[in-house]
C-alpha cells in the first residue's frame, strides 16, 4: 500500500509541476507580447520611464523561461543558470554600493567554481528511455556503453538483478549505477517494469 500511495503522491508532483510550469509559459508569453506591442511608446515617459525599466522586466522574463526549464529537467544544470541570472540581475539592475556588487561578482564566481569541482559526472547527462524488452547488447553499441550483461539479458533483467544485489525496492525511479551510465525505473505496468531509462554521463 505504501508503495503505491509513493507512487501517486510522485505522480502527482509531476502533473503539478508541468502544470506551474505551463502557467508560467502563458504568462511569459502574454507578458512578452505587451512587452512588444509598448516598445512603439518608450518616448512616452508614463509607459518605459527609463531604460533600466526595461532592462529589468527583459531579466524577470529571462529568469521565468530559466525557472521553467528547471522544473522541466531536473538538472544541476538549470539551478545553476537561474541563480546565475538572477545574481547578474541583482548587480547589472540596483546599481548599488561597490561592496554590493563586489559580493555579487563573487558569488558568480562561486557559482562557477562548484560547477567545475563540485558537480559529479551524472549531474550532466542525458537520457534515453528504452523498453524493459531492450537488449543490452544493442543498447550498449547504441550509446557507446559498458553495462555488464550476459548473452541475451535484457535491460530489464539486468536492472532487476541490480536492484536485487543492492537491495533497493522496485518502483518508478529506482536507480542503479554502472561505471558509465545509470538506469532508471522510468514507467511500469501491472507491477512489471516496461520503460527504463538510460542515463549516460557526458564527459
Amino acid at each position: 500500500m505504501r508503495h503505491y500511495v509513493s507512487n501517486l503522491l510522485r505522480h502527482l508532483a509531476v502533473i503539478l509541476e508541468f502544470f506551474i510550469a505551463a502557467m508560467l509559459s502563458v504568462g511569459i508569453i502574454l507578458l512578452c507580447f505587451r512587452m512588444a506591442t509598448s516598445l512603439g511608446h518608450i518616448p512616452d515617459l508614463n509607459v518605459w520611464p527609463n531604460y533600466d525599466d526595461l532592462l529589468e522586466t527583459c531579466f524577470n522574463l529571462i529568469i521565468g523561461v530559466e525557472l521553467i526549464r528547471m522544473m522541466y529537467y531536473h538538472t544541476p544544470n538549470t539551478v545553476f543558470e537561474v541563480l546565475l541570472f538572477a545574481i547578474a540581475r541583482q548587480i547589472i539592475i540596483e546599481h548599488s554600493s561597490p561592496w554590493s556588487s563586489l559580493i555579487g561578482v563573487t558569488a558568480i564566481a562561486v557559482l562557477f567554481a562548484t560547477r567545475k569541482f563540485l558537480f559529479c559526472e551524472f549531474d550532466i547527462s542525458d537520457q534515453v528511455i528504452f523498453r524493459a524488452t531492450s537488449k543490452v547488447k544493442t543498447i550498449n553499441k547504441l550509446m557507446g556503453l559498458q553495462i555488464p550483461f550476459e548473452p541475451g539479458d535484457t535491460l530489464g533483467k539486468v536492472l532487476l538483478a541490480q536492484l536485487e544485489k543492492e537491495d533497493i525496492e522496485i518502483g518508478t525511479g529506482a536507480c542503479v549505477y554502472f561505471q558509465d551510465c545509470g538506469l532508471r525505473v522510468a514507467k511500469m505496468h501491472d507491477g512489471k517494469i516496461s520503460r527504463i531509462e538510460v542515463i549516460r554521463a557526458i564527459h
